[in-house]
């Protein structure tokens, strides 16, 4: 094979740039949108904090708040300096909304920023018509307060949900950067970008195995639970195939490419995420909902007020000065904070409790779900690899006695079934017994002397090759649940049996009875054996499991389930993550990988299941809240508009700007009272 593209010093040239370029190039487009989030961030943060330094002297000039307060304070030219710096912050501080109104309009969606839009312009129009001679009030104080509010209400907003994904970064973070490549019997080290279909690459012990290819040289055992979702470490000897991003065991292993770039399994996962990231609905929120109704009622309100008093033979004057005060007061501040602050709160509460929320609008849909599919590995269960049962079959050996021989032979062996059995012994607070004499039965165990007489830890198939008879009911029952199963023999006579599967967590239990029990369906998706997820499934009530299924099997079993119900998913690995951004809710286990939680919309910082109960739980109430908010934030439109308008003007009542103004820093108040009044 021609290697001279692997040159130690040059890795590079036209084709493998390409072939990087190609590979990247849609976790460069979604980084870009992710920067493009920031800039969006910092553009909001800086025009809220030079509007709202101008919007003090602002204040301090105004005729209605020097009224309101009782004090004076007035100069020569003081209304120029007022409508100069009133036209800076409209400029700059609204042209996100002056923006946001064709862009709205542009998709017929008229929302909070047309309302808002509508209601700056009219105010500022209004109040240079002033300035230069129309008869009237200036809305300068008003117009300079909303468009402060209004910024920070979206800042705080854009910062709850800035966590706009990083999963395909994380995804590719995963695979090494460099590989042991072998050429004519020397090791070169290269990167991965540069390895081709047919290279070879060493893996060492403990290493990230950096390609999708076959073993050609070695055994060892492999952990990829992070990419499959299997929970026990896969034996792997020649002939068989490796994913890049796994773990190399104890063994050395040399491998030959089968894949590259865009056709590797993590390659596709990345794929999937995107996609599934794509897929997701966008669904406008209470607040845009209720800015759409409140544009109409303005537009429409604001237009027959100037009508009718045109008609009834009022002053031009007069007609344009109750337009103005009905657009203004029909977009009352409390609007634009109304769901900002109860989800900084939410927020806030959700990380004292352990929930970190990265997507505000799919934590909202977490009052709603209907069913909850929670991964095996790592999220039911520790994801370690431990003793389940001890079972004696020998009448003068206490489970206690079992543990303490198989670990301490065990101690002296590197397999990761030895692993499992220490761990789980000095879980136990067991210690372990000299052993000498030890030696490895290649295949089907190990043996020692302990204490003057010989045991042996071995497999089934030792002791079929030896014809050891087991007839026990409970050894059946825990080998039809997938569970591994060694035998502790003292001489050629079968002391116990010690059966080692993923260990359920203590929590999962009591996180299934309270789900089910808020009428929510519970269900296991899981890359592990059928026997094993049976196992889980029966042992934790679930309503429903799917065994061996695979990253783009997970989707479809996520979309199925979304035919039926409103679902959130639950997960921790590489193989959840498109799972994760598919489900209407995604959820994931703090410790679990970085691409799990890049992917999900809320993550559970302590790794216990019960806190699912809390997301659902919390994301009721805040909805209440947040109902409640705009309720308050709109209910006085409903005496106030009128009013603005003149509907009871014969009688000598109509409501002037200053008390509409007082109305909306009432309500505005109240929102920010009843916001805080949220608990978890």
């Amino acid at each position: 094979m021609d290697h001279e593209h692997h040159k130690p010093p040059d890795h590079g040239g036209p084709e493998a740039e390409e072939d990087t370029r190609l590979k990247h190039k849609g976790y460069e487009a979604h980084k870009g949108h992710a920067d493009h989030h920031k800039m969006m961030l910092e553009d909001f943060k800086k025009r809220f904090i030079v509007s709202t330094i101008l919007t003090i002297p602002i204040v301090v000039l105004s005729p209605t708040i020097q009224g309101i307060l009782g004090y004076r304070f007035d100069f020569p030219g003081s209304i120029y300096l007022q409508f100069i710096l009133s036209s800076i912050v409209y400029f700059y501080g609204g042209y996100p909304f002056l923006k946001g109104i064709f862009e709205e309009l542009g998709k017929r969606t008229p929302g909070m920023m047309t309302l808002i839009a509508v209601a700056i312009t009219v105010a500022y129009v209004y109040s240079c018509a002033v300035v230069f001679g129309l008869p009237g009030m200036t809305f300068f104080w008003e117009l300079a307060t909303l468009i402060d509010i209004m910024l920070l209400g979206h800042w705080i907003e854009m910062r709850s949900v800035m966590g706009a994904s990083r999963a395909l970064e994380e995804l590719v973070k995963i695979m090494p950067s460099e590989a042991h490549m072998v050429m004519d019997g020397m090791v070169h080290d290269v990167s991965v970008e540069d390895l081709q279909v047919g290279d070879r690459v060493l893996v060492k012990p403990g290493e990230k195995i950096p390609v999708d290819g076959e073993v050609i040289e070695g055994d060892t055992s492999v952990n990829e639970a992070m990419l499959t979702g299997e929970s026990k470490p896969v034996s792997k000897t020649v002939g068989d195939k490796v994913i890049g991003g796994s773990v190399n065991g104890e063994g050395s292993i040399k491998a030959e490419v089968k894949k590259t770039g865009k056709d590797t399994y993590l390659n596709q996962v990345v794929e999937l995420v995107k996609q599934a990231q794509e897929s997701k609905s966008r669904a406008q929120d209470l607040a845009n909902r209720a800015a759409f109704i409140l544009t109409i009622i303005a537009l429409s309100v604001g237009a027959i007020t100037f009508i009718i008093w045109v008609l009834a033979g009022q002053t031009l004057n007069f007609a344009v000065e109750r337009t103005a005060t009905v657009m203004v007061i029909t977009c009352p501040h409390a609007l634009g904070l109304a769901v900002p602050l109860v989800i900084a709160v939410s927020t806030a509460l959700a990380a004292k409790s352990g929930l970190l929320i990265r997507n505000r609008t799919a934590f909202e849909k977490a009052r709603g779900l209907q069913a909850i599919i929670f991964d095996k590995t790592g999220t039911l269960t520790l994801g370690k690899f431990g003793v389940t049962e001890v079972l004696p079959l020998e009448g003068s050996y206490r489970e206690e006695d079992l543990l303490t021989y198989t670990a301490s032979l065990e101690s002296r062996s590197e397999h990761p079934i030895a692993a499992g059995i220490t761990g789980s012994a000095r879980d136990k607070g067991i210690g372990l017994k000299t052993v000498s004499g030890f030696k490895s039965i290649p295949g089907k165990g190990v043996e020692g002397i302990i204490d003057g007489k010989i045991y042996r830890v071995v497999s089934p198939g030792y002791l079929e090759e030896k014809g050891l008879a087991i007839d026990n009911d409970r050894v059946e029952k825990v080998k039809q649940q997938g569970k591994t199963v060694v035998f502790l023999l003292e001489g050629d006579t079968l002391a116990g049996a010690i059966a080692l599967a993923d260990i359920i967590r203590p929590e999962s239990k009591d996180a299934i009875a309270r789900l089910k029990e808020m009428g929510i369906k519970c269900m296991m998706l899981t890359g592990d054996n059928r026997y094993v997820a049976r196992w889980v499934a029966e042992d934790l009530g679930l309503d429903d499991y799917f065994a061996e299924v695979l990253p783009d099997q997970k989707v479809e079993k996520v979309k199925e389930v979304q035919r039926k119900y409103v679902t959130g998913m639950v997960g921790d690995g590489v193989n959840d993550a498109p799972a994760l951004t598919r489900a209407n809710v995604g959820i994931a286990i703090g410790a679990g990988t970085d691409v799990a939680i890049e992917s999900a919309d809320v993550i559970l910082v302590k790794n216990d299941p019960r806190d699912v109960v809390k997301i659902v739980s919390l994301s009721k109430k805040t909805y209440r809240k947040m109902v409640e908010n705009l309720l308050w934030a709109t209910g006085y439109n409903a005496f106030a508009i009128p009013l603005a308008a003149g509907v009871l003007y014969a009688y000598g009542i109509f409501l002037s700007p200053a008390a509409g103004a007082i109305l909306m820093s009432l309500s505005t108040v109240i929102v920010a009272i009843n916001a805080r009044m949220l608990k978890a």
